[in-house]
């Protein structure tokens, strides 16, 4: 999901969606929670605020030129209202692109602005950033050179923008496809990490001035292929061994004899940074959440493993399941524990649904602590649900967190647009669940659930599910359409495709 880049994913999704094993040529939106689960404030205002993609977005005509948008929590939720043209009731929020008002360079066809995105206060002030990218961006006759830059938060939301030059322009293209945000060397400062389409990754050290400079660059290069299988699939960042320092999941393909089936790499934080020697291979899966599921103070790992047990003509496909598979690998003082895994399908008792070819289940991951009992809980995407007689219209599967891990027992829940009281109706192609995002955006201490969808052909959709103190309910659901901010639905926005982490 973001080759990276989200859009492209998204209409690679849709055509796969009807047959085989959906093609790595895309990846999927980097999810990255920390034990302590950070949400983003940009306001500063104590209660979370979201932002997300619509990469492939018309600009000024300029096809694919991108935006992203950013929704400031309130403590009613997020809402569109009647899309009247009264905002009085509404959700505050802000559409960027690179012809808005501060913000570097120029809308340009094909950009892909907003593709991946990811918060953290970069420059210290209190309030958190964004980092985005423009993949697509042409940088003199340096086609799809890419483009990283922050926004900077403030207690009017998020503004202005400052380019974050790339240290090595001429080494590849693509650059700002996956980020990932986590202080690796432990300083207390926020670290950018940020790929391409080689299996180097940057880091960009903490301490950024106003005008994007870092506090200091290195790269690390895990064991994945780089430019014929275009470099990292996604970048996850979060605490898994329990130290100061945070750690890297990068998804990738391990090696070219291995070419067509991924591999993750955990690499851990250490004080003088990321620690390449540490590296230690995980599950599969193209998408990667981490969090404290049991709170026993290290970070588990989830990944999705969305694809099918065997390709089209037959081939088995590596610790899969029919219609995908979600790993759970625990996290410990030592690191993984991946020896101890455990797969969850729709046919692991307790999960709703049955598992059927291309469901994708686990296409997206987020986890939060939806009940406030101390224990995360995930937000699963089910983006090629088929139901009733509608194909690929999506659901999202919610599992509780518990002192032994998931309850894949009880508690279970699932959400379509054909769940009664939330919004829209499930039509074909709908792909309910193309991105998840667990986030206090009421500020009372739970997480409530955002899901984004592909609704009208690649228009999109984001609809707000609230928590109701125990779990999430379709009661109080609303919508966020992109004809309410300043996204056109011209071609496809894919507006709500890739939520930032």
């Amino acid at each position: 999901m973001h080759t990276h880049l989200r859009i492209t994913l998204a209409t690679a999704a849709a055509a796969a969606l009807t047959g085989g094993l959906l093609t790595f040529s895309a990846t999927t939106a980097t999810a990255a929670d920390s034990t302590s689960v950070p949400q983003a404030d940009f306001n500063k205002d104590g209660i979370g605020d979201v932002a997300f993609s619509a990469s492939g977005a018309y600009v000024n005509a300029k096809k694919g030129a991108g935006q992203i948008v950013a929704l400031y929590g309130t403590k009613d939720g997020v809402s569109d209202g009647d899309l009247s043209g009264d905002l009085s009731g509404d959700t505050p929020s802000s559409t960027f692109s690179q012809n808005s008002s501060g913000i570097p360079g120029a809308a340009e066809a094909g950009d892909s602005f907003g593709s991946d995105s990811a918060y953290a206060d970069f420059n210290g002030d209190g309030y958190d950033d964004l980092a985005v990218s423009a993949p697509g961006e042409d940088s003199g006759t340096d086609k799809d050179a890419g483009l990283v830059m922050i926004l900077w938060g403030s207690a009017a939301g998020l503004h202005g923008g400052s380019v974050v030059a790339d240290p090595a322009g001429s080494a590849h293209d693509f650059w700002g496809k996956n980020l990932a945000a986590g202080d690796f060397d432990g300083d207390g400062k926020a670290d950018l990490a940020v790929g391409s389409n080689t299996a180097t990754v940057h880091v960009l050290k903490g301490g950024f001035g106003p005008t994007g400079t870092p506090g200091g660059t290195y790269t690390v290069k895990p064991p994945i292929m780089g430019t014929d299988a275009g470099g990292p699939l996604n970048l996850t960042a979060g605490n898994i061994n329990g130290g100061q320092e945070t750690d890297l999941v990068v998804d990738g393909y391990e090696t070219a004899s291995d070419y067509g089936w991924n591999r993750n790499y955990y690499i851990p934080g250490s004080a003088s940074g990321l620690n390449t020697a540490g590296a230690e291979p995980l599950k599969p899966g193209v998408i990667t959440a981490i969090g404290d599921i049991d709170a026993d103070g290290y970070g588990d790992i989830v990944s999705g493993a969305y694809w099918n047990t065997t390709t089209q003509d037959g081939t088995p496909v590596p610790d899969s399941g029919k219609g995908g598979k979600v790993w759970v690998t625990k996290g410990s003082d030592g690191g993984p524990l991946t020896g101890a895994s455990t797969g969850i399908t729709q046919d692991t008792a307790g999960v709703p649904g049955t598992a059927e070819g291309n469901d994708f289940f686990g296409y997206e991951l987020d986890l939060g602590d939806v009940d406030g009992d101390g224990f995360l809980d995930l937000a699963i995407g089910v983006a090629g649900e088929n139901i009733g007689t509608d194909a690929n219209t999506g659901a999202v599967t919610v599992l509780y967190g518990s002192a032994s891990g998931l309850d894949t027992t009880s508690g279970a829940q699932s959400f379509s647009q054909d769940t009664a009281g939330v919004p829209g109706t499930g039509e074909d192609d709908d792909m309910f669940g193309i991105d998840v995002k667990l986030d206090d955006v009421t500020g009372d201490g739970r997480a409530d659930l955002l899901v984004g969808s592909a609704e009208n052909a690649g228009n999109g959709l984001v609809t707000y599910l609230p928590s109701n103190g125990t779990k999430i309910t379709a009661t109080g659901s609303e919508s966020v359409a992109p004809q309410w901010t300043d996204v056109v639905t011209t071609g496809s926005p894919y507006f709500g495709a890739n939520f930032a982490d």
